[in-house]
């Protein structure tokens, strides 16, 4: 920064201003070695004077500035501020950030895991705890004067998005509300949101990078740049739409493509491939295959091109395992001795308290030796602390290469040089497909370290039958736009009627960005209903008559038309079941004359057809085709007129068989007169009586009318023809924009008629059953609620409660995960068995009422769950399961938190001190050393 003495009078003259308009930024800017940039500077005064801002940004540019400007002017004016983050590692690595700059006295955190200082002024939180928070009315509320919600982005989550937009609208009114958010591109539209919610709030949007990213492809060991000018808009991360490609790549697709189309002739047949002229050795044309290089290859690559440390993404955890292994065997190395030595002892300080048994199962070994040599997996199935240990020696550059899932890229402050792709496409949980746009910035978005490097690099491994104009397209989209999950749970339903009744809860639900966003889709179609209404006020103008009421004229005409057309519809369905009725009576060797189509004339039928889809006869034609007639065909009733055998043996195919019978069928019908047309033939159906005498009397009425003497009546008539049609469009666009308006509320009020039939609520009042549901935050909330209340677990064990909790958690990551799986014998199966007929019934309910948010239960953990509970040893636990202990860890913290809400829903009864019993039992070994590592 520049000193007092580097600046003209003018400059020093305009920074005493700026101090004294913004204090508490001056003193918080000088706690930086290096000037904020404009951006972070702006959104600290908006925030000074009073408003709350929203900051989208791109990852690494340093947005989270902002909201330790909010924690320091809370600091600094005696008010509490919460840090909120969507995941658990973010709060952990958080708190750490803040102990170290505030010292632990200052600091909290609250996870659900743990609970640290909770009364502190500045506390680190998930974004639920908080929500649980405001349900429940907490004291530590009191005091609060501002929220800072990291990666708020995350409310497009369909899982969890939901709850960033109930802290958003229940935040009390006198707290300012800090909005961190990645790069969108209807930023300004989740402002206006959060103005119309939260009051005066600015919305700060920042594209340029702090550094510079460039694009490439690695082609075999070469590393191309995407773009033909690789320096266009490289310091905003992305290029213009439609942006030239390089023309060396679009050469190698083109050569690419080439080769596959000519394999089979660079291999000509009955020649070996080992040599000689039709060995694929030799290139024939462009068709030249591209090289594939391995992950050690890769990684040789960058390290040779200084490009490390990075970030390789493989969409697959055992892909990141096997990555690791593919370079431990190859012998890649890329630390120092005194890079190893220092990596050991943080992990084996980092891991001492783990169990000295379950070392082996964990693959700790394997692990270490990895991350001595500078490599390293990091995903969801891996150990927590294991996870930690890779983040921090990455940060201290000591770990060179993480191979990571798409989960890294959640705002873990993990920023690289080199953000390498594997693949373009991933398993979504029920296909592989592309990734998109956004997915695509938000990856390659970490690299480029701000102070480390001069420029980052994005890396997309070429694969067989890349276009390189797709991944151009990836590059340089803007268009990804923050879309609400938000929808009313049960949970979500008592806790509201419960503070504020029925209809001001609509009311707040109706304050939600996805009916915000319904609302301005609806915007158009109002637009469109506003235009269409003012045209028919002018077509009905044009139809005036001076002689009458034309419309009321036009609307006779129209009933008339309309009678007509009803009854040839109603002769039309009466002349069709004729028709099928006529076939059906149909045998072998009826000659018949079919009435129209291709094969008209006569025909004799060899099999009449009958089936469940309708009768399709099969006939022998007097010209000698033998065909299968459709419907179609028959216009008009059929009936036989004559017969005629057919042979047994008789085959269609055989030209000789299909001249005999049709010799046969003209002998039969020479002579033969046309079929009387009776109710077999093709006489017009009389009009119903009631309709005839209908049609009557409405033509009486408009010959009656004084505008049928009108000169200009079919000019009015063509005028009036065009207000009924707009008007017919009009009534359409009415029912979408009711569609769209209230569909929050609507859903809403769906799931208080479910809370109600369940004896729940009772109008603006939460039942004294209602209470249980009331501590239940989980997705299966209204199941465990009816568990409750119905006993099912109140004679249970410990673990076999543990087994039952499981099923309500656990979610096998694809559906052929959970075949036949292990379950528990006796009480507790009987109570599991029960829950899942309690769903049945509540999935019934749901469907009734248009609702589809229970899932089934899911007996996938419940055997590992009562197993652990029993005190197995982890290995015995996890060698017959195929959990990785990662996941293992992760779906017991759930189990945990929900043991924990069933206590405190049980209230005084004997339950309570069963699912504390279970929660003690659970946390223990691996699941107890999470210390502040998940």
């Amino acid at each position: 920064m520049s000193t007092a003495d580097d600046l003209t009078p003018a400059e020093r003259y305009a920074d005493f201003r700026r101090g004294r308009e913004h204090p508490v930024f001056r003193d918080f800017e000088s706690l930086y070695s290096f000037p904020l940039d404009d951006f972070q500077a702006r959104a600290c005064h908006e925030i000074e004077e009073g408003r709350g801002v929203l900051v989208a940004a791109p990852t690494g540019s340093g947005k989270t500035i902002v909201g330790e400007f909010a924690i320091h002017l809370a600091l600094a004016t005696g008010r509490k501020c919460f840090y909120t983050t969507p995941i658990k590692a973010l709060s952990n690595q958080k708190y750490n950030d803040l102990v170290a700059r505030y010292g632990p006295e200052q600091v909290g955190l609250l996870t659900g895991d743990n609970v640290v200082n909770g009364e502190a002024p500045i506390v680190v939180m998930t974004t639920e705890v908080l929500r649980n928070m405001l349900y429940a009315g907490s004291r530590t509320l009191l005091g609060l004067g501002f929220v800072v919600m990291d990666e708020v982005h995350y409310l497009a989550d369909r899982a969890r998005g939901a709850v960033w937009e109930e802290v958003i609208i229940h935040l009390p009114e006198s707290v300012s509300l800090v909005s961190l958010s990645a790069t969108v591109s209807n930023a300004e539209e989740f402002g206006e949101w959060l103005e119309t919610v939260r009051g005066d709030t600015t919305t700060i949007v920042e594209e340029k990078r702090p550094v510079p990213l460039y694009q490439h492809v690695m082609v075999g060991k070469r590393l191309l740049d995407l773009f033909a000018d690789s320096d266009v808009d490289a310091a905003a991360g992305f290029v213009k739409e439609g942006a030239p490609v390089n023309n060396e790549l679009l050469r190698i697709a083109r050569d690419d493509w080439a080769s596959s189309r000519m394999k089979d002739r660079r291999s000509p047949r009955g020649r070996s491939q080992a040599g000689g002229r039709g060995s694929a050795a030799k290139q024939v044309g462009n068709g030249r295959r591209v090289w594939i290089p391995s992950r050690a290859d890769v990684i040789d690559r960058l390290d040779r091109q200084g490009l490390l440390p990075a970030i390789v993404f493989i969409f697959s955890r055992v892909g990141c395992d096997a990555a690791v292994t593919q370079c431990l065997n190859a012998g890649v190395r890329l630390t120092t001795p005194e890079e190893r030595d220092e990596i050991y002892q943080f992990v084996e300080a980092s891991c001492r308290n783990l169990p000295e048994e379950d070392l082996h199962v964990l693959g700790y070994h394997d692990f270490l030796d990895g991350l001595t040599r500078g490599i390293a997996a990091h995903h969801a199935g891996m150990l927590p602390a294991f996870k930690q240990c890779v983040e921090e020696l990455y940060v201290r550059g000591l770990c060179k290469v993480v191979f990571a899932t798409e989960t890294l890229a959640l705002g873990i402050n993990m920023p690289a040089r080199t953000v390498v792709i594997e693949k373009l496409s991933k398993w979504n949980g029920e296909t592989h497909a592309d990734i998109t746009p956004g997915e695509y910035t938000q990856l390659t978005g970490r690299a480029g370290r701000r102070g480390l490097d001069v420029e980052g690099h994005g890396v997309v491994l070429w694969q067989p039958g890349m276009n390189p104009r797709e991944v151009a397209g990836l590059a340089s989209t803007r268009t990804y736009p923050l879309r609400s999950s938000f929808r009313p749970s049960y949970n979500m339903a008592v806790n509201l009627v419960h503070q504020f009744g029925r209809e001001r809860s609509r009311e707040l639900l109706e304050q939600s960005f996805a009916q915000f966003q319904a609302d301005k889709a609806v915007v158009g179609l109002a637009r469109q209903l506003r235009k269409s209404e003012d045209a028919l006020e002018g077509y009905r103008e044009a139809a005036t008559c001076h002689l009458g009421d034309f419309m009321e004229y036009a609307a006779l005409r129209r009933r008339i038309g309309d009678a007509e057309k009803a009854a040839a519809r109603s002769r039309r369905e009466d002349r069709r079941e004729e028709v099928l009725a006529s076939l059906a009576l149909l045998k072998p060797g009826d000659v018949i004359e079919v009435p129209a189509g291709k094969f008209a004339g006569y025909a004799v039928v060899v099999d009449p057809g009958h089936s469940a889809e309708g009768p399709r006869p099969y006939v022998v034609t007097a010209d000698r085709q033998a065909r299968r007639l459709a419907l179609m065909d028959f216009p008009t009733p059929v009936e036989a007129v004559t017969r005629l055998r057919v042979p047994k043996n008789f085959n269609g195919r055989n030209p000789q068989m299909r001249r005999d019978l049709a010799s046969a069928l003209r002998m039969r019908t020479h002579g033969l007169a046309a079929p009387y047309p009776g109710k077999g033939g093709a006489g017009k159906a009389p009009i119903d009586s009631g309709t005839e005498r209908e049609i009557s009397r409405l033509r009486t009425d408009l010959e009656a009318h004084p505008c049928h003497a009108c000169p200009d009546r079919e000019d009015h008539a063509r005028w009036a023809e065009r207000w009924f049609k707009l008007d017919r469009d009009a009534k359409t666009l009415k029912r979408r924009v009711e569609q769209r308006t209230n569909t929050v509320a609507r859903q809403f009020d769906r799931v208080c008629e479910v809370l109600t039939a369940l004896d729940y609520l009772e109008g603006d009042t939460v039942t004294s059953r209602g209470r249980y549901l009331r501590r239940i935050y989980s997705d299966m909330d209204l199941i465990a609620a009816e568990c409750l209340r119905h006993g099912l677990w109140d004679d249970l064990t410990p673990s076999e409660l543990a087994a039952a909790l499981s099923v309500l958690v656990f979610e096998a990551r694809r559906p052929d995960d959970a075949s036949s799986p292990r379950v528990p014998g006796g009480a507790v199966r009987d109570a599991i068995a029960e829950m899942v007929r309690l769903w049945g019934e509540l999935d019934a309910l749901e469907r009734d009422h248009k609702l589809d948010f229970l899932r089934a239960p899911d007996m996938g953990f419940a055997w590992v769950a009562y197993r652990w509970a029993e005190g197995d040893e982890l290995d015995d636990v996890l060698g017959p399961s195929d959990l990785a202990a990662g996941d293992f860890v992760r779906w017991m913290k759930q189990l945990l938190d929900l043991a924990g809400q069933v206590a405190d829903a049980a209230g005084d009864l004997p339950l309570r001190s069963t699912a504390r019993e279970v929660v003690k039992r659970l946390k223990r070994g691996v699941v107890a050393y999470s210390g502040l590592t998940d």
